[in-house]
C-alpha cells in the first residue's frame, strides 16, 4: 500500500492513517515527501480536528489541479 503515485483524491483520508488517524508511514522512506513538507502548526492544525481538516480542505481546494 504505500506511496500514491498519482496522488490522493480531495475529500478522501490517506490510506496510510491507523484508526487513530495518526501516520503508520512517519518515519518511514515510503512517507510521501508532501507529508513531511507541512509542518504542523497553530494555523494548519488549531485547536480541534475539525478546525485541522477545515484547513486541509481549503488546501486542497487550492492546490487542485485545473481540469482539462
Amino acid at each position: 500500500m504505500p506511496g500514491l503515485p498519482k496522488g490522493k483524491p480531495a475529500g478522501v483520508p490517506c490510506p496510510h492513517l491507523d484508526a487513530e488517524w495518526r501516520c503508520r508511514l512517519f518515519g518511514q522512506p515510503e512517507r510521501p515527501a508532501v507529508c513531511g513538507s507541512l509542518p504542523p502548526s497553530h494555523e494548519m492544525c488549531g485547536d480541534t480536528r475539525e478546525q485541522a481538516m477545515i484547513y486541509l480542505q481549503r488546501l486542497e481546494a487550492a492546490t487542485r489541479p485545473d481540469p482539462d
